[in-house]
């Protein structure tokens, strides 16, 4: 259940092949509408009050993780911070890793940081010391424990701040990308048929976690990256169905438990769609706030029309909130 269709794996919506300026026009107007409305162009900034701009633009990850009460922090997986303003000895960071519960292999990002640049899967020291000596100088490093769950969720999360009543108002799948061998071609003969899987070529930020020249026996599923975003490749459905009052009672205990957050969406790997849908079996990678895309839009199976009313809608809640 946790695997998409291998046609919605190769196929690209519209929204997905249009240029991103051409998007932002329609989403421009709409919040020059709203701006007039609500008399201010900035107004979504007040969303979330704790975080830098309401999670519009320049927050860190870690903003939304030391927010969190004992709810919120029991569901989301280890992490802790490590600054570049020096070089670290290994004894200095084995500490830090041990302090705060992680193990090999973990996840190295950066704290200010998007769409899965600079994200990396470490599995030595050697690995870690050679990513921190490559990053720039006086900033943050966020290590977090490897989830290896196959499952990725984006769950949209708003709550009305006069009646406190939360819900969730959107539910994302993503899906990694992936190529299925036939016995003779390479992965990188793969991925070069494929309309999805070539973003992972055209992305030139990427790092491979895969070697192009191994040949998959017949019907072996690889996958090619560690994150799930469009931008190399991956695939978003629309999970609504999964939408349940079980999940939203969860979710909203979560944000509850974060001081005035009001609007965001929480990136989860999960077991399975059936213990989502229960609201349990899952753990918050990273938090978003103001700034987060309806990225269920994205999904194949949505049109055009469909999937902007989808971002109009998220935009026009992030102003009444």
């Amino acid at each position: 259940a946790l695997r998409a269709d291998a046609q919605a794996h190769q196929r690209c919506s519209v929204l997905e092949r249009m240029p991103k300026w051409l998007i932002c026009v329609p989403l421009t107007l709409q919040w020059l509408w709203l701006a007039l409305r609500y008399r201010s162009a900035s107004l979504p900034s007040a969303a979330n009050p704790a975080i830098t701009s309401g999670g519009l633009v320049g927050e860190g990850k870690l903003e939304y993780f030391n927010c969190m009460g004992p709810t919120a922090c029991a569901v989301t997986a280890a992490y802790c911070a490590v600054s570049t303003h020096r070089p670290l000895l290994d004894a200095e960071l084995q500490k830090m890793i041990d302090g705060a519960g992680l193990s090999w292999p973990m996840i190295a990002k950066p704290d200010l940081g998007l769409c899965g640049y600079g994200v990396r899967l470490l599995a030595t020291m050697l690995e870690l010391q050679t990513y921190l000596k490559a990053f720039p100088v006086n900033e943050i490093v966020v290590l977090q424990q490897y989830l290896a769950e196959e499952g990725e969720a984006g769950i949209f999360y708003a709550r009305d701040p006069g009646s406190g009543q939360g819900r969730i108002i959107g539910l994302a799948l993503r899906y990694f990308p992936r190529v299925t061998g036939d016995g003779e071609s390479s992965i990188d003969t793969l991925i070069a048929a494929d309309p999805r899987a070539s973003r992972l070529v055209k992305s030139s930020k990427h790092k491979p976690c895969y070697d192009g020249a191994q040949v998959p026996v017949s019907g072996e599923v690889v996958r090619l990256a560690i994150i799930g975003s469009t931008r190399v490749g991956g695939l978003y459905r629309d999970g609504r169905a999964f939408i349940t009052a079980p999940l939203t009672q969860t979710v909203d205990s979560i944000a509850l438990d974060m001081t005035a957050f009001h609007f965001g969406r929480f990136d989860v790997r999960f077991t399975s769609l059936q213990e989502l849908a229960a609201g349990r079996g899952f753990t918050i990678m990273e938090v978003n706030g103001a700034g987060s895309e309806a990225i269920q839009a994205w999904d194949p199976e949505t049109g055009v029309l469909a999937g902007f009313r989808m971002i109009f809608e998220k935009q026009r809640i992030l102003f009444f909130i």
